[in-house]
């Protein structure tokens, strides 16, 4: 199997897998969404909540604010497996205390832990009037993807086959086909009377990559001069997430996983199933 990275930002991440199979492409797929711990708010106290914003509203808005969880600052935190984890005091604890009139965000929320922060500054949390007054305490842990959405570390996690197109020699060249391309990645060039294939510039993806294989060309095609497939063992994968880990620990820590559960699969039929 071999990877090649296409592109790769604080949090986004393309690359291509040749060489594999769609179970176990899928099954990284599968891993990184749900079983790549990650940090959210999971218990708050509302001490007071002067605001229109009903309570369960405002818990459900504090878990969904991304807070940093590399590796780094995840080391040492109880997992939803330990015993401590449902301590309210085993998670990062995150106070909140304002007084309208003012819109609350983000950055308000007051850490015990400098690593361990909201993601964005300017996430508004909630709205104050004047003299309405908001008191919080809340606890952050570590969390996985298949419990709630809120532990989930991607936004994105998706893949496709890698495209191919193939032109019919035999017939005459149709030059319709290529201007019916809506992502304008076919070129006619009645000089050398051949289609080809345009690098988009503002696409990391290579040529034939940036094809979403609908075929729109093909029908376009009266005589059946050009075809879209696939190629059944390459891949373009796309990890996006909301910034809270990079997406190449996401991938790194989702492979991880996967090896371990392959590694008690082993184990279980080494010892002859269950008995």
């Amino acid at each position: 199997m071999e990877i090649e990275v296409r592109s790769q930002t604080d949090d986004e991440m393309i690359f291509v897998v040749r060489d594999a199979e769609v179970p176990f492409v899928n099954a990284i797929r599968r891993c990184a969404m749900v079983n790549v711990p990650k940090i959210a708010i999971e218990d708050v106290n509302i001490i007071r909540n002067d605001s229109a914003m009903f309570n369960e509203v405002l818990a459900h808005r504090l878990g969904l604010t991304p807070l940093v969880s590399d590796l780094d600052a995840i080391e040492g935190l109880p997992l939803p497996e330990d015993a401590e984890w449902e301590d309210f005091n085993s998670g990062i604890l995150f106070s909140l205390h304002e007084v309208g009139p003012k819109v609350v965000y983000s950055k308000d929320l007051i850490s015990s832990d400098s690593k361990i922060k909201p993601v964005y500054d300017t996430i508004p949390l909630v709205k104050l009037k004047e003299d309405e007054e908001i008191i919080i305490e809340a606890s952050a842990k570590v969390g996985y993807g298949k419990e709630h959405a809120k532990w989930m570390p991607t936004t994105v996690c998706a893949y496709k086959q890698y495209p191919e197109i193939t032109f019919n020699d035999e017939e005459e060249v149709d030059y319709d086909c290529a201007s019916a391309c809506p992502r304008g990645i076919l070129k006619s060039d009645r000089r050398s009377k051949k289609i080809k294939i345009n690098e988009l510039e503002d696409s990391p993806l290579i040529g034939v990559e940036n094809c979403t294989m609908c075929r729109s060309c093909v029908r376009a095609s009266a005589n059946g001069y050009i075809n879209v497939g696939h190629k059944d063992n390459d891949f373009i994968f796309r990890i996006e997430t909301d910034g809270a880990m990079p997406p190449k620990e996401v991938l790194l820590k989702a492979c991880d996983v996967l090896g371990e559960k392959a590694e008690k699969f082993i184990k279980f039929s080494d010892e002859g199933g269950s008995k």
